[in-house]
């Protein structure tokens, strides 16, 4: 696994080219889900808060996770939020918004992804010490949109997530995304005891396309 004190977030993500969201109802298939993906290729993922027993997944999956691979929390949402997940070993948080544990993370020297959609709440992430701006929900102005927002803000690092097929991935890349977000498309109902074979598949393709992009 990466140590926290050497992460540059930025950097794994823009190699990464994508992480993963695991979303589900049940502890132990997200574990599963989660161990899955990585073993499949995947270097960075998110469990979010929502699902049941999040804190220990994260705990689980982070303790046997492969060498160069990331484990964050994602719907991180308040300042107890974040003492929560960085004891359970979070090495990086997400929001859906921009809220207060943004600046709490930043403080504790956890990477941020922030929610945002318009101008003004991406200036603000930033401006609350937020690594990268989380475009979301992405697929509501498409690449079209990502890129006129990068515009005004070439030096801000945005990841693509809400909506991102495998189809769309590398249009969300070429419009200037550092990466993407993937949920449901990806994990499906994998992390609520669905078909970890399928998963699998879906991982790998992903991945494939993550790379060749970056190639």
């Amino acid at each position: 696994m990466v140590n926290l004190m050497t992460v540059d977030f930025v950097a794994e993500l823009t190699a990464a080219r994508m992480l993963a969201i695991i979303r589900g109802t049940d502890t132990g298939a997200a574990v599963a889900a989660g161990r899955t993906l990585l073993a499949s290729g995947v270097r960075i993922v998110e469990v979010a808060l929502t699902t049941p027993g999040a804190l220990r997944a994260i705990e689980a999956i982070r303790s046997d996770a492969p060498v160069g691979s990331l484990i964050g929390a994602g719907t991180v949402l308040t300042v107890a939020d974040v003492a929560d997940v960085a004891a359970a070993g979070a090495q990086f948080v997400v929001t859906p918004a921009v809220v207060d544990s943004i600046p709490e993370a930043a403080r504790r020297g956890l990477p941020v992804a922030a929610g945002a959609l318009t101008p003004t709440e991406a200036h603000t992430a930033v401006g609350l010490g937020a690594s990268v701006v989380k475009l979301f929900p992405a697929s509501l102005g498409g690449p079209a949109y990502l890129k006129a927002l990068r515009d005004p803000f070439p030096d801000v690092p945005f990841v693509a997530v809400g909506g991102v097929g495998l189809d769309h991935l590398r249009a969300y890349l070429d419009a200037g995304a550092i990466a993407v977000g993937v949920g449901g498309p990806l994990v499906g109902d994998a992390a609520s005891g669905g078909s970890l074979e399928d998963l699998r598949a879906r991982a790998q393709a992903y991945v494939a396309a993550a790379q060749r992009r970056q190639a």
